[in-house]
C-alpha cells in the first residue's frame, strides 16, 4: 500500500514501542516521517533503525515544554512546509497507590499525557491543511478502575475527551481527529518479559485473545485512521486490546 505517498507525518514518542512502530508503518506508505521524543540518544537510535534516508527527521523534545513545541514545528515547517498527519503518542506511566502518588508523580504525568497532547495538537493544527489527521493514543483503563493507575488512568480519558473535543473544532478546518485505546501491548514501557511469569499469565487470561498485542498491530490501527480509508471516521475511539475490555474469558 502506499497511502501516504508525498505526505507528512508526525509521530511524537516515536523513539520506541508503538510509536517507532507507527513511524515505521507510515513510513512503508510513502510518508516523510518526524518522530521526537525526550531521549536523544534513543531517538538517534530509531531514526537510523528506520534507515528512510532524508524521508525521516529526528527531532529531541519534550512534550510537555510548548517550547519544545514550538522547536519542533519549527523543524516541521522549515523541511516540508505542512503536516498531514499527528500521532499524538508520547506518554508516561506512574503506577503507585493513590496514598503514595506525589505532586511531582501527578504534574509529570498531567504533563506528558495531557498537556502535552493538548499543545501538540495546538500547536500542529497551524501547519494542517483540509484532509489533515489526528490520532490520539489514550488507553483501555479509561474503560475499567484499575489499581494504581489513578492519576495515568484520569490523563488517558481525559486525552480520550480530547479527541472528541478537536474532533469539533476542527471540523470546520477539514481535519479528522480520532483515538486508540491500546490493551496490553508488549513494549519497552510495559515488557512482557520484564513481568514474573505468573503476573504475566494472570494478565494473558484477561484477554480473549490469550496474549499481549505488539505494537505493529497499534500501528496498523493508526495508519487506518490517520488514511483516507477512515474518510468518514471522526471523533471515534478504536479498542485495541485483543478483548480485554469487551468479553470475558471462559
Amino acid at each position: 500500500m502506499n497511502r501516504f505517498a508525498d505526505r507528512v507525518a508526525l509521530v511524537t514518542g516515536g523513539g520506541s514501542g508503538m510509536g517507532l512502530a507507527t513511524a515505521r508503518r507510515l513510513l512503508a506508505e510513502g510518508a516523510h516521517v518526524i518522530i521526537t521524543g525526550r531521549d536523544a540518544a534513543r531517538l538517534d537510535a530509531a531514526a537510523k533503525d528506520l534507515d528512510g534516508g532524508d524521508r525521516v527527521l529526528a527531532v529531541p523534545g519534550d512534550v510537555s515544554s510548548p517550547a519544545d513545541l514550538d522547536a519542533l514545528m519549527a523543524a516541521v515547517g522549515d523541511r516540508h512546509g505542512r503536516l498531514d498527519v499527528v500521532f499524538a503518542n508520547a506518554g508516561v506511566g506512574t503506577f503507585k497507590p493513590t496514598a503514595d502518588l506525589t505532586e511531582a508523580d501527578v504534574d509529570h504525568t498531567v504533563g506528558v499525557n495531557f498537556k502535552g497532547v493538548f499543545f501538540t495538537v495546538q500547536k500542529a493544527v497551524p501547519l494542517m491543511p483540509r484532509g489533515g489527521a489526528i490520532v490520539i493514543n489514550a488507553s483501555w483503563t479509561m474503560n475499567r478502575g484499575l489499581a494504581l493507575a489513578s492519576v495515568y488512568a484520569a490523563t488517558k480519558a481525559a486525552a480520550h475527551n480530547l479527541a472528541r473535543t478537536f474532533a469539533a473544532d476542527l471540523a470546520p478546518r477539514g481535519i479528522r481527529v480520532n483515538s486508540v485505546s491500546p490493551g496490553y501491548i508488549d513494549t519497552p514501557m510495559y515488557p512482557e518479559a520484564a513481568l514474573p511469569a505468573e503476573e504475566a499469565a494472570r494478565l494473558r487470561a484477561q484477554v480473549a485473545a490469550g496474549r499481549f498485542g505488539r505494537p505493529e498491530e497499534v500501528a496498523a490501527a493508526v495508519a487506518f485512521l490517520a488514511s483516507g480509508d477512515a474518510s468518514y471516521v471522526n471523533a471515534q475511539d478504536l479498542v485495541i486490546d485483543g478483548g480485554l475490555v469487551g468479553a470475558v474469558p471462559a
